[in-house]
């Protein structure tokens, strides 16, 4: 049987950063991955910030394009920010991946793809993990430490469902699609969102860029009703509708449709740890549920459950309450926020209101919209409506003028 320090179900973000980290300080980890690939399961919120590549050291060859535009469009308006200069990139999901498995193996580390976990016993002070292997094979190892890095499914910190919270759950779908030169161009360089009753009334649609001549055009919703729209079409619908009224795209290549879904745990109410198991990633809710973005979050978290994780390898920790407390510290309060403006604008804004707070949003800068975005600075959303406000009375007063002099 072999041994490790760590084995960690789960080669996603969360799960590949915490392993090159882990290597990195020379403990002993195996990474396992139920896909024989990194090009399978590639569904991803893959847009993030610039500065995510260089916080978590990541090459350009993970980056599928750069981004210099956010374009909103709702029901009835469209709105632009934009930069001179790259304002974020879009990941290749599998190359970031596979990035992350190569750098655990290049530290000594081992990477099992093609592998399933089954369960995992406590014997004579050890933790047994069965594993079973694509072709039938099961294989049993021992850990000092298991992680859980299954994301939604939380294969491994919940012994039995009646053990988890109640989730917030979202669906997504997204097509990955080939388009001629010209077209792609006019897209290359912006992520486009839309919202309102027309384009999804309870969640948001999107076209990201991924370079050669290819675009992500996906839809997600919360799986709740809404308080006003009564009748939801399929997601395909909307994907479509972008695809045919806003692309107006008479021909693409159809490469891939792939989608997943989020199991938001409503206050943060996850079990993070229990005796020498840990959860991180989407398994402990480190998505953020508004725009649905997660890959730096579970890049960050890793990084937070390293720490505890190497302190417990040294006897220098009995369990990980530090972890929890730390987690929670850094993720609760603007996930929570997040997750009750997700509610408020998907499932009970009516089509006007949409418009309006988007019209709000267009009189803040880009890099006051990059804050409300990605840093989740809500507070700068009463600066664009006071600066909306001032445009409205300052036109008003200007109408008045232009009346008085007609009169005299």
């Amino acid at each position: 049987m072999q041994n490790f320090d760590v084995v960690i179900v789960g080669a996603g973000p969360a799960g590949g950063y915490a392993a090159r980290l882990l290597t990195k300080l020379g403990f002993q980890v195996l990474l396992v991955e139920q896909h024989e690939s990194f090009d399978k399961n590639i569904f991803s919120s893959a847009a993030t910030p610039l500065e995510t590549l260089t916080r978590f050291d990541l090459p350009l060859e993970v980056v599928a394009s750069f981004w210099q535009k956010i374009s909103v469009i709702t029901t009835n308006i469209s709105r632009c920010w934009e930069s001179e200069q790259n304002l974020g990139a879009v990941f290749d999901f599998a190359k970031l991946r596979a990035f992350l498995a190569e750098e655990t193996e290049k530290n000594g580390g081992k990477v099992w793809l093609g592998c399933r976990y089954l369960k995992s016993t406590q014997v004579e002070g050890k933790t047994e993990v069965l594993l079973k292997k694509l072709g039938g094979e099961i294989i049993t190892v021992a850990t000092k430490i298991l992680v859980d890095a299954t994301g939604y499914a939380r294969k491994v910190i919940y012994e039995e469902k009646k053990e988890q919270p109640p989730f917030l759950k979202g669906t997504g779908i997204e097509y990955l699609i080939e388009i001629n030169s010209e077209k792609y161009q006019e897209y290359a360089d912006s992520l486009t969102f839309f919202m309102g009753y027309k384009w999804m009334p309870t969640g948001y649609s999107w076209i990201f860029p991924m370079g050669n001549n290819q675009l992500k055009v996906g839809a997600a919703i919360i799986n709740e009703e809404h308080k006003i729209v009564k009748e939801i079409k399929p997601l395909k619908y909307y994907i479509n509708l972008v695809l045919k009224e806003y692309l107006q795209l008479e021909k693409y290549q159809l490469i891939d449709v792939h989608g997943s879904i989020i199991q938001y745990s409503i206050g943060l109410k996850d079990i993070y740890y229990r005796d020498n198991i840990i959860a991180i990633g989407d398994a402990v809710s480190t998505v953020n549920f508004l725009g649905g973005e997660g890959i730096r979050h579970a890049m960050e978290g890793a990084e937070i459950a390293v720490k505890y994780l190497k302190q417990y390898l040294n006897n220098q920790l009995t369990d990980f309450s530090g972890y929890q407390q730390e987690m929670q510290q850094r993720f609760a309060f603007k996930w929570n926020f997040s997750e009750q403006i997700s509610r408020r604008v998907y499932l009970e804004y009516s089509d006007e209101k949409i418009d309006k707070g988007v019209a709000y949003l267009t009189h803040l800068t880009t890099a006051e919209m990059m804050e409300v975005l990605f840093n989740y600075k809500f507070e700068q959303v009463p600066r664009g409506m006071s600066k909306y406000l001032w445009q409205k009375i300052r036109s008003w007063f200007q109408r008045l003028l232009v009346l008085n002099q007609l009169k005299s």
